[in-house]
């Protein structure tokens, strides 16, 4: 039964329930737990091919991680039963969470969860291990995980997190294998550079967006200068960028120069999972 069960879910995988996709068509830009674990995901599996764990690029699911990761964990939350693959549970979540009209459902309404970061789900996936992106829900799923997904079999994670503050810590890790941080941005500036070099606020009309989780690719020096290619997830496309590194004084709120911070980098906030090799 659980081998049909986790066939079916390969076999769907990306397909949803009408309500499901009108849910994230309507989604705002930007979801910060969705892009943390996006980017923790994308991390563990370029290190496993690197670390040689995973003899090909494999899909972790990153929903796993927004379902779990900052949920606090409650002894005998899901009783044994609730937890059993069974075709009368399934027909019962089917009918509680899918069939039932939107209405139906208000009531049960989650308790609001603090956004989650890329650290937080990478410690959580060595705790817990990850199941493969075809074995759960896709990333934005908007219905319930069922208790029997307990019995879904997740690929183990042995290793720990290594956080650098600093950019010449960070150096290190550039340099070992793909890297997490999170990016200033500041726009008209980050929506008009297209293939040049993203430099940050030009003091004219800028505005702070705020922090994005990104992954450093690549580092390269241009014309002198240090600067590092970033993936990230930026108006719901996937971009690759070209940012300075250099040391600068960030306007937090455009140019107004009472909102000056110390001097910072564009980049901060680096980590990269460290896998434990036997």
């Amino acid at each position: 039964m659980n081998e049909l069960f986790l066939q079916s879910m390969s076999e769907s995988a990306g397909i949803c329930h009408p309500n499901c996709v009108r849910a994230n068509s309507g989604q705002d830009d930007y979801d910060a737990s969705q892009s943390a674990a996006l980017i923790a995901v994308s991390l563990i599996s370029s290190a496993r091919v690197l670390f040689k764990l995973d003899p090909e690029y494999t899909e972790y699911s990153a929903q796993y991680l927004v379902d779990n990761a900052g949920k606090e964990e409650v002894e005998g939350e899901m009783d044994q039963q609730g937890c059993q693959f069974t075709v009368e549970n399934i027909l019962q979540y089917l009918v509680e969470n899918v069939w039932s009209k939107k209405e139906d459902r208000q009531g049960e309404v989650d308790r609001p969860r603090r956004e989650l970061t890329v650290k937080e789900c990478l410690a959580f996936a060595f705790k817990k291990g990850l199941p493969r992106s075809g074995h759960w829900a896709h990333l934005g799923c908007s219905f319930k995980a069922p208790p029997f997904a307990c019995q879904i079999p997740r690929v183990p994670m042995k290793g720990e997190v290594i956080e650098a503050t600093y950019l010449d810590e960070a150096w290190k890790l550039f340099k070992q294998q793909p890297t997490g941080a999170r990016l200033h941005v500041f726009t008209p500036e980050f929506d008009l550079v297209g293939e040049g070099i993203y430099k940050g606020p030009s003091g004219n009309g800028t505005s702070y967006v705020g922090l994005r989780d990104v992954i450093v690719v690549k580092l390269e020096i241009i014309e002198g200068e240090p600067v590092v290619t970033v993936q990230m997830c930026y108006k719901k496309k996937t971009l690759f960028v070209k940012v300075s590194v250099r040391s600068m004084s960030l306007p937090l709120n455009g140019d107004d120069e009472s909102q000056v911070t110390e001097p910072t980098t564009l980049l901060v906030d680096f980590c990269i999972p460290r896998f434990f090799i036997n």
